[in-house]
């Protein structure tokens, strides 16, 4: 009864998913916001530089954001 217990639990943590792609989505997004945010401080008077430069990193950050919370539901 025991041994077969040990065999069905082993048998379910074999089964579990790989995490590999939210960890690189989720490392991509931590890229992307620290290379935005240094950006954002060394030229906080000319960043974004336009209106259109603004809504493509909004757009950006959303795909980004997306992918890492689809990717761990995903992954589970």
């Amino acid at each position: 009864m025991l041994l077969s217990t040990l065999i069905a639990f082993a048998a379910e943590e074999g089964a579990e998913p790989s995490k590999t792609l939210f960890y690189i989505c989720g490392g991509v997004l931590v890229a992307f916001a620290v290379v935005v945010g240094g950006l954002g401080v060394m030229r906080h008077e000319t960043f974004p530089p336009s209106t259109g430069a603004a809504r493509g990193l909004m757009a950006l950050a959303a795909l980004l954001v997306a992918l890492t919370m689809a990717s761990a539901v995903i992954t589970g």
